[in-house]
């Protein structure tokens, strides 16, 4: 089983979600998925327990507020518990009646105002539980550790109705049960999405586009964040795809493109055309034989003589030119530079 927990100010929002359909399938949208599914998006919402209170969402919404007055201090009353059977799991709607009650139990709620409620629209049925924190003596049920509890209580019931044992949130679990493999379906199938999207973007608002039309809803700040249609949040360094990943993939993207555009590759095949050309041309100049003068010429004499001439008189130094018996004016110069005092650094 898994299990959620949160804490909120409005009872009447939370309420209003439990115990109406979703507002944004129309009517003929709800007859099709149910035909299609054979879920029942239609009237989805099936009441198991009113709890101390009774009516419809304006008149709980009062009740429990009439109660949250009797304390002060309290900034979040409401207490929004949610648990889901794992795929492939079937309960009773008494099971989940029973199950209602115990996770009320386990949170001390039992004197509380709560309403349990079913939902049949997904092929998990699962059940939540709107609770007033406030009691009837103005105390507030307390919800530290609420996360530890809860995956407690999921391993509990799994055992006591005989169902999938689910591994516990990460932080939960011994040093043993970590090195376990994860599999979740939700990462899993997010992450196909952003890689085919990724596919055929070539900006950022282009793959964003893409993103919202798979049904996703897209947080962009200093990373980025995907929200699905169950308003469950789930950052893309989770999933491979951080920010900076993403951005680096649509870069390398909109670079193929301007690499195979029309002007570049007949660029391309210009620069490969001179390429050729330069290397034929080279080849052929290779090919063709040195003609040597012969060795008794009096011409190749005379080219020896003027070439080795040339070469004494580039390294030769010549006598004449410190005659005068003065000091060579290079070495002067270096003497100088030697001497003269760095100025000091300020």
């Amino acid at each position: 089983m898994i299990g959620k927990v949160k804490t909120g100010k409005s009872f009447f929002h939370c309420i209003a979600y439990c115990l109406e359909d979703k507002k944004a399938l129309s009517e003929q949208e709800k007859q099709q998925l149910s035909r299609d599914g054979g879920l029942q998006h239609k009237d989805r919402a099936e009441v198991l327990e009113f709890n101390l209170c009774h009516g419809d969402k304006f008149e709980l919404t009062e009740q429990f507020r009439d109660v949250q007055r009797l304390s002060k201090r309290v900034e979040k009353p409401v207490l929004h518990l949610s648990i889901r059977a794992a795929p492939g799991d079937q309960l009773t709607t008494e099971q989940w009646r029973e199950i209602g009650k115990e996770v009320a139990h386990e949170f001390g709620l039992s004197q509380h105002q709560y309403i349990c409620v079913l939902h049949k629209d997904t092929k998990e049925r699962h059940i939540h539980i709107v609770a007033n924190r406030v009691g009837f003596d103005g105390k507030v049920v307390s919800d530290s550790n609420s996360y530890a509890r809860m995956a407690a209580l999921c391993r509990r019931l799994e055992k006591e109705y005989q169902l999938k044992n689910v591994l516990s949130p990460r932080r939960f679990l011994s040093e043993k049960e970590r090195q376990v493999p994860r599999h979740d379906q939700r990462k899993m199938r997010l992450k196909e999405k952003i890689g085919e999207a990724l596919k055929d973007s070539r900006s950022y608002s282009e793959f964003e586009q893409k993103i919202r039309d798979q049904g996703y809803r897209v947080d962009k700040g200093r990373g980025v964040a995907f929200e699905d249609d169950k308003k469950v949040r789930i950052k893309g360094s989770e999933v491979g795809y951080s920010l900076s990943n993403i951005e680096r993939i649509l870069a390398r993207n909109a670079q193929i493109d301007l690499r195979n555009s029309p002007d570049e590759l007949l660029q391309k095949k210009e620069n490969q055309r001179r390429a050729r050309e330069i290397i034929t041309s080279g080849m052929r100049r290779k090919a063709l034989p040195a003609t040597p003068l012969p060795k008794d010429s009096s011409i190749s004499q005379e080219m020896s003589k003027d070439m080795a001439g040339a070469l004494d008189a580039l390294l030769k130094v010549e006598p004449q030119q410190y005659s005068d018996g003065g000091p060579d004016p290079w070495e002067e110069e270096l003497r100088r530079r030697k001497k003269k005092k760095k100025r000091p650094r300020l």
